[in-house]
């Protein structure tokens, strides 16, 4: 199974909930995919002018595609999650997120070509990170890893990752089966894909 074709059904998975932009870059580079979720709850007393909390909820993905997983590629997605995506997306350059921030899921998605080695299987399953806001008063970053490969048919993940396994796992079947990727539904139904100048 080529990483192109399981990427692009996965897109399809995550564009339900998900903005989808494509490409998109960081510190110069470009990566295929990234993706942005958002959710805001409230709760009131009777009349929504006596509100008493709200909280809002965030995951930004970044998708990579690759031959292998390597050391040096968990370290590059650890900088990413460390020095791009919390201290830009989740902050935006502040010092602290916006008010009512509960969490932000700082997810990286790895599509390789080839099998994990045990050794790297350890590395994926330790790999971490979280912040936290004002002991956790205006919410937490954690970062979240999850990786699938082609060769074997198999996903790894982060440990607090692991509920996305089941989502992962599923593409490989849906794209045996021949159902129809982001790419295809964008041109029936003249999505237009969003652009990174856009982005949150």
């Amino acid at each position: 199974m080529k990483t192109a074709d399981y990427l692009d059904r996965l897109l399809l998975k995550y564009s339900g909930t998900f903005d989808i932009y494509q490409p998109y870059v960081i510190h110069g580079k470009e990566y295929p995919a990234y993706g942005y979720f958002f959710s805001h709850v409230e709760k009131y007393v009777l009349v929504k002018e006596a509100n008493m909390w709200s909280s809002d909820s965030y995951e930004h993905i970044l998708f990579i595609e690759t031959d292998e997983i390597t050391e040096e590629l968990l370290q590059e997605a650890y900088a990413i999650v460390k020095d791009y995506m919390e201290p830009v997306l989740v902050r935006k350059g502040e010092e602290l997120p916006a008010q009512n921030h509960m969490y932000s899921y700082l997810t990286i998605a790895i599509i390789s070509s080839s099998a994990v080695s045990r050794h790297m299987q350890k590395q994926i399953k330790s790999f971490k990170y979280e912040k936290g806001y004002k002991f956790n008063m205006r919410g937490f970053s954690q970062a979240h890893l999850v990786c699938a490969t082609m060769e074997d048919e198999k996903v790894y993940t982060n440990f607090v990752a692991r509920s996305s396994k089941k989502v992962f796992k599923s593409v490989f079947q849906d794209v045996k089966d021949g159902k129809p990727g982001f790419q295809q539904i964008v041109a029936e139904q003249n999505i237009e894909v969003k652009h990174q100048s856009e982005s949150n």
